[in-house]
C-alpha cells in the first residue's frame, strides 16, 4: 500500500514460524488454519516493498507446493473451515503477484500506467505477452543489463525502451 516505514518488521512477522506454515500464512499467530488470500496478498506486498528475492523464494515454494505438488492444484479458500474450496478470487490474486508484484503495473489513467519491474537476481529476462489493458494489446519485456534493467513496451505501433535501476518506476503513456 506504499507504507514502508515498518516493512522489515512486518515481513519478519509474516515469515515467522508463528504465522508462516508449510501451506502459507496462518489466519492468526499459532493457528493451523491457513488462507491463500492472505498468503498471496503478503507475497504481493513483499514485491511492492522491494523485497524481490524473499518474495520470489516464497512464491516458488508456494507454487511448487500448491500448484505443482501433492496438494490441491489451485489457490484455496481457508483450510480447514473452507474445506479447500477453489475460489476464483484467489486465482486472480496469484496473477496479481506477477502483474503488480514482479512487473509493478499500476494504472494511472485510461491509457497510462507506471511499471516498476522487479527482476529477481539470476534472471536474465522476464516477459508478459499479449496484455489486454489500457485500450490496446501490448507486451512487456524486462532484460537484465550490466548495470540495471531495460523495459521494452511493444504494441502494433512499435517499441519503446526504458532503462534504469531494478525497482525503478517507468511511466508509460499512449
Amino acid at each position: 500500500m506504499g507504507i514502508e516505514t515498518r516493512k522489515v518488521g512486518t515481513i519478519q512477522a509474516l515469515l515467522s514460524p508463528r504465522l508462516w506454515t508449510e501451506d502459507g500464512l496462518a489466519t492468526e499467530a499459532g493457528d493451523t488454519t491457513f488462507w491463500d488470500r492472505s498468503t498471496l496478498y503478503g507475497l504481493r506486498g513483499m514485491y511492492a516493498a522491494g523485497e524481490t528475492e524473499i518474495a520470489t523464494a516464497y512464491l516458488a515454494s508456494y507454487s511448487i507446493r500448491r500448484l505443482l505438488g501433492d496438494h490441491v492444484p489451485y489457490p484455496v479458500e481457508a483450510y480447514p473451515e473452507g474445506n479447500q474450496r477453489h475460489l476464483s478470487a484467489e486465482s486472480a490474486l496469484y496473477c496479481r503477484i506477477v502483474t503488480e508484484g514482479l512487473f509493478g503495473i499500476q494504472p494511472t489513467g485510461l491509457s497510462a500506467f507506471n511499471c516498476v519491474p522487479r527482476l529477481p537476481e539470476g534472471w536474465s529476462a522476464m516477459a508478459l505477452r499479449s496484455i489486454q489493458a489500457f485500450g490496446r494489446q501490448f507486451d512487456l519485456v524486462v532484460n537484465a543489463l550490466p548495470s540495471g534493467i531495460e523495459l521494452v513496451v511493444s504494441d502494433e505501433n512499435g517499441s519503446r525502451r526504458y532503462s534504469g535501476e531494478n525497482g525503478e518506476a517507468f511511466e508509460v503513456k499512449w
